[in-house]
């Protein structure tokens, strides 16, 4: 072998009994916490997440490297996939005002929630997930899933979030869907003070960080699963939302910070 590659058999054996550099030694280190933060996220973290988890352990790397490092490895974050349309706007559907007019700007919890259905596929049919997600730490305060799209399933997820957080004249923003604009839905709100805001008709735009957690859930769980039964799908939605998004799934929204921890943050500081 030396002999073909034209290096000294004393100096391929100076190599080979070299010990490791500074810099491989700490490459080396990094390597396995990347590996722990990966495997940690559910192998969804991209480089961005990561990067910030390594800070907060006290390391101080570059993305670049944090990057040329996850190549080394193999790994890489997740992407998202289309959807398919699950909200259809009633014929007849009461006119509710768009009180935000695309600004999701929160200045504390219970301000704005947004609210949507998406579907989740398994072998014994479609179950449909309706949420209710709090715009100033992007938590999941409410949720619900039936196998019908009727106005049971939004108003499940809405008593979920009056339960949990008891507001005072909280805004609930969502699309103009028929469950959404129904008599019973609109006097659910009346009776607990909610003020309904709807955004314009088939723009993803007017409700983007609803769209943004259905993107989530879609990439790091929906797409990388089969459900046999819906009661499989049921246990790993609640599982993915209430053990790994709420309390721990960092968004880059929120300075790298988990919605609970976020609101722990904003507590503190008041």
């Amino acid at each position: 072998m030396c002999r073909l590659l034209g290096v000294s058999s004393s100096g391929y054996h100076a190599w080979k009994d070299r010990p490791l550099s500074k810099r491989a030694t700490a490459d080396a280190v990094l390597m396995e916490r990347i590996r722990a933060i990966h495997s940690r996220s559910r192998q969804t973290y991209g480089m961005p997440r990561i990067h910030f988890e390594l800070t907060q352990e006290g390391f101080r790397i570059g993305r670049k490297r944090v990057a040329r490092l996850m190549r080394v490895a193999g790994l890489q974050g997740v992407s998202r996939r289309k959807g398919i349309r699950t909200t259809i706007r009633g014929k007849d559907a009461q006119v509710i005002p768009d009180l935000l007019k695309r600004n999701f700007l929160a200045a504390a919890p219970n301000r704005l929630w947004v609210a949507d259905i998406t579907y989740i596929p398994t072998w014994a049919g479609f179950l449909y997930l309706a949420v209710v997600m709090d715009a100033f730490s992007r938590r999941i305060v409410g949720w619900a899933m039936e196998t019908h799209l009727r106005t049971e399933l939004v108003l499940d997820a809405l008593n979920m979030a009056l339960w949990q957080r008891r507001p005072s004249a909280v805004i609930h923003h969502s699309d103009q869907g028929c469950q959404y604009t129904s008599i019973a839905f609109g006097k659910r709100c009346k009776e607990a003070e909610v003020r309904p805001s709807t955004g314009s008709v088939g723009d993803c735009f007017d409700n983007a960080l609803c769209e943004s957690f259905f993107a989530t859930l879609e990439c790091e769980l929906l797409d990388r699963r089969r459900f046999k039964t819906q009661a499989e799908a049921r246990m790993a939605v609640f599982e993915f939302i209430e053990a790994w998004y709420n309390p721990h799934r960092r968004h880059s929204g929120l300075d790298y910070f988990s919605p609970m921890e976020y609101e722990k943050c904003h507590a503190v500081n008041q």
